[in-house]
């Protein structure tokens, strides 16, 4: 599986579009900081939204579409399932 995912600080906080063929290793890598860049020098680890894909280039398309998107946009999408930006990590993981 692959997927499309978005991070974000707090509620309408800084948001981050990423792909992955791992989704809890790589949101496990930004809240510990593992690799330096845009979410750790922001603080960006709150996992908001996410969706899966069956092949690459499919979630990498959503992903560049996605980041082309304005940000209300973004917002709106994460809105229409977690409406309360709670950290889905936590419940993945259990």
């Amino acid at each position: 599986m692959y997927y499309v995912y978005l991070l974000a600080t707090r509620k309408h906080g800084t948001l981050y579009v990423g792909v992955t063929n791992d989704l809890l290793r790589r949101v496990y890598q930004h809240k510990t900081h593992a690799a330096p860049g845009f979410t750790s020098c922001y603080n960006i680890h709150q996992l908001v939204w996410f969706e899966s894909y069956d092949d690459p280039q499919n979630a990498i398309a959503r992903e560049k579409e996605i980041k082309k998107w304005r940000r209300d946009w973004k917002i709106n999408l994460v809105e229409r399932s977690n409406p309360e930006w709670i950290d889905l990590y936590a419940s993945l993981t259990s």
